[in-house]
């Protein structure tokens, strides 16, 4: 008889880390002790594999511990929690999963610890030892323990596939379940206008078969028949406008309905839901900073999401226009960006109320001021610093949109911390879907910002921009990212959601389950660039030729002034060149240390910076005066002048396009340095433009770049490593021209493959049809969360929001 196969369990972090204790006793005790030495503290992922490499010098013994279970331990740990005689790991096998165990050094005893006991623990590096045991915690788990999720972190990101295949199934399953369907397309009307279904057809059955004769009808007609010379016809067997403009498009959209009533299918679901007419208008809060159109870039706090959010209206409406002429109706479709009104505008115009879109018809900014006791608010603020003012801003903001359009919007996008806290408290209001986008999540650009709070409290107000992060992602019927890494990051780093999967803000509350990954609400969309700015370099009848006077003027004229300080004495280098904002995080002064120590990069190319200020009187803002700073510090420090040019920051996006592609004329390359970066737009544009580009690989450009075929994945981190990558590729370049447009030309098939506004506005329209119908069918509205979150708001954010002091206008 053949042997039987045995089950065995799947060995736990705790199994793991006691075999190997019982295995190699010395050396792990070696090893931990050298984690207690340090005394108490958070370690770090490279401080503890360093510690590794240290202890063990055998290269036998290393070899044997580093191919064993508790090195696999060691490379998955995020951080150490060091409490002698204590070493508590938090260990993440893979994105998404989380498992926590603690050692005793002294006694050689393993305990696996659950969310809260270890956040319990970390507390202690804060406030000591405890024995409070109410700790408010926040627990949205048991809400969502029921609900429908995918459980590999390669399915992370692909929230709606999941979503329509597991309704689908139910639906195959259980043909009841078709009737909230068959409910959803007669509730449909805009305006009073009927869409879809009339009162006629009022059961699956009456709609099966009035699909069968308005086929039958509309297959002996042309397909180019228009819809008004069938309208009375269709109208007749229970149909109203929003099938198609013409007999061959209704003909797809019914077609489309019988495969669903028949056998459902996933893809076929997700088409139709994307051609149902459901969205007419959308609105866009994004309240920090001077959102404007034009002389706004390089402002405080103004950068790519301005930007962002102008080429996203353009694409949208463009979209919204061709998909409401497809269904046959005509409407007229309405977005509004809604931001704050600033009276003190600095020469934008951000003190008027209404502003079209430029290259839109029907989209607006929408500005409302900030008011409190005091009256409106002058000045600009700082985006740490808007918490006081959001909630009575949301008020009016209601007021503003509901006037403006006639009624509510159809959907809702909210940008950032305060743009997504907004737009939860109108979507809750309104009943309307509601789109999250971060752009960036604070709590990971700033390393320890949780547990260490009250030291960032005062400059940042982290404490609530956390907690409406937290309100925002939960409260969001979707939430899309740029790129993967936003939301669960690589093998080895965290996401930026994920690291609101749990954490702690001492004194505060504890978050045991925040946000989970695998929430089938997380979809990726990237976005492009416009491509009437950014296009290729080789395009020469679309080449702004005339504004080259004054791009030679930014780039070699030797006055130094406001705009533009260094010379390039040598014009026949090839210009390395970066354009961002000057702060800590985008890592300019960085990228201009590598360079300055890196003789052969000096040798082969010129650099060539556009960022801020070049003088700190400028300024207002504190990360950035502290950057010029060290800017004119390193030009000193490395001798720069004759080799490198500081530009401010320019916002006529037209010339900055065609800045990128004189670049590309000089066979120069662009260098996108930051620490981290969520997304990486310019990365986008300069690939758009043909640039050959290099870019940080903490964040999305690692997603959106693969390596020495569409551009370069560089390290900030090891700066000489960084220096070395772009050397080479320079030198390379000039022994052989042809590498450089190989580059070249692979960064533009990546764009076009992955990264235009178009695959973008066509794809958030069908998520805004498909969440908006599971949300009117299923229970995606998660009404018992939204309780559990307005109980939040209201007991413990309005309490953090009375710490941030209101702003004082100057006396003029």
């Amino acid at each position: 008889m053949a042997n039987r196969a045995k089950l065995t369990r799947i060995p736990s972090m705790r199994d793991r880390v006691e075999d190997t204790l019982s295995a190699h006793r010395n050396e792990i005790v070696a090893l931990l002790s050298r984690y207690v030495a340090q005394g108490k503290g958070i370690l770090q992922p490279h401080d503890l594999l360093d510690e590794l490499e240290k202890v063990i010098t055998d290269d036998k013994a290393r070899l044997k511990l580093s191919e064993g279970p508790f090195s696999e331990v060691l490379k998955s740990a995020q951080e150490a929690i060091i409490h002698p005689p204590f070493v508590a790991l938090a260990v993440r096998p893979r994105p998404g999963v989380w498992e926590f165990v603690r050692v005793n050094v002294d006694e050689l005893t393993v305990e696996q610890l659950s969310v809260s006991e270890y956040l319990g623990f970390k507390e202690e590096l804060v406030d000591g030892k405890s024995n409070d045991r109410f700790v408010l915690e926040l627990d949205f788990e048991p809400f969502n323990a029921n609900f429908p999720r995918p459980t590999r972190s390669s399915s992370i990101g692909n929230g709606v596939q999941f979503l329509n295949r597991h309704l689908s199934s139910i639906m195959f399953r259980n043909k009841d379940c078709l009737e909230p369907l068959l409910d959803f397309l007669r509730a449909h009307t805009y305006k009073g206008h009927a869409l879809m279904l009339n009162d006629r057809i009022q059961s699956i059955s009456k709609l099966q078969a009035a699909l069968v004769k308005a086929e039958d009808s509309l297959s002996k007609l042309p397909s180019e028949t228009p819809y008004s010379e069938f309208e009375y016809v269709l109208q007749g067997l229970g149909f109203e406008r929003g099938w198609g403009d013409t007999a061959e498009h209704v003909l797809e959209m019914m077609h489309l309905l019988l495969d669903i009533l028949q056998a459902p299918d996933p893809t076929i679901l997700e088409t139709f839901l994307g051609r149902v007419p459901m969205v007419f208008n959308v609105v866009i809060l994004s309240p920090h900073g001077y959102f404007g159109q034009a002389n706004v870039l390089g402002l405080p706090d103004t950068g790519g999401q301005v930007v962002y959010i102008l080429d996203q209206v353009r694409a949208l409406e463009n979209e919204m226009l061709q998909r409401i002429k497809r269904q046959g109706l005509n409407f007229t479709p309405r977005i509004l960006i809604v931001t704050r009104l600033i009276p003190d505008a600095k020469g934008t115009t951000c003190n008027q109320r209404l502003e079209r879109v430029t290259g839109t018809e029907h989209s607006h900014i929408l500005r409302v001021p900030f008011r409190s006791e005091n009256g409106i608010l002058r000045k600009w603020i700082s985006r740490f610093d808007v918490w006081p003012y959001l909630e009575t801003f949301a008020e009016d903001v209601a007021g503003e949109i509901t006037a403006e359009l006639q009624g509510h919007p159809d959907f809702i996008i909210g940008n950032y911390s305060d743009g997504n806290l907004v737009a939860s408290l109108l979507a809750y209001k309104m009943g309307v879907t509601q789109c999250t986008i971060a752009h960036a999540l604070e709590k990971t650009k700033y390393p320890d910002s949780d547990i260490y709070w009250k030291r960032y409290d005062e400059k940042y107000h982290f404490s609530c921009q956390f907690t409406a992060d937290l309100i925002a992602m939960n409260n969001a019927d979707f939430i899309i990212t740029s790129t993967y890494q936003e939301i669960a990051g690589t093998k080895n780093t965290v996401g930026q959601y994920e690291s609101h999967s749990s954490f702690t803000l001492p004194g505060l509350y504890r978050v045991v389950h925040g946000i989970n990954v695998f929430d089938p609400k997380f979809n990726i969309v990237s976005p492009g660039a416009d491509m009437s700015i950014y296009f290729p370099y080789f395009e020469k009848e679309k080449r702004l030729t005339s504004l080259h006077g004054s791009i030679e003027k930014l780039l070699y004229d030797p006055e130094q002034n406001d705009e533009h300080i260094g010379l390039l004495k040598d014009r026949s280098k090839p210009i390395l060149f970066s354009m961002a904002r000057l702060d800590q995080v985008k890592n300019m002064t960085g990228l201009v240390e590598s360079y300055g120590k890196n003789a052969k990069l000096r040798e082969l190319v010129n650099l060539v910076l556009v960022a801020g200020y070049n003088d700190v009187k400028k300024s207002k803002d504190r990360e950035e005066i502290a950057e010029i700073e060290k800017l004119h510090a390193l030009i000193k420090e490395y001798n720069l002048n004759g080799q490198f040019r500081w530009i401010s920051s320019q916002t006529n996006r037209a010339r900055n396009g065609e800045l990128y592609r004189y670049i590309a004329d000089t066979g120069g390359a662009f260098v996108q340095p930051a620490l981290y970066e969520a997304f990486g737009l310019t990365v986008v544009e300069a690939m758009t433009c043909g640039l050959p580009t290099f870019a940080t690989i903490h964040g999305g450009p690692a997603e959106i770049i693969e390596h020495s075929i569409s551009g370069f994945h560089i390290d900030p981190y090891h700066s000489e490593q960084m220096a070395a990558i772009m050397a080479d590729f320079f030198q390379r370049s000039k022994e052989d021209p042809s590498y450089w447009k190989k580059i070249a030309d692979g960064g533009l098939k990546r764009i076009f493959e992955r990264y235009t506004w178009n695959i973008y506005s066509e794809r958030l329209m069908t998520l805004a049809g498909v969440y908006g119908f599971w949300k009117y069918v299923s229970k995606l509205d998660r009404l018992e969360t939204r309780r559990y979150l307005e109980m939040f708001y209201i007991l413990k954010f309005r309490d953090l929001v009375k710490t941030v002091p209101e702003a004082r206008d100057d006396p003029h």
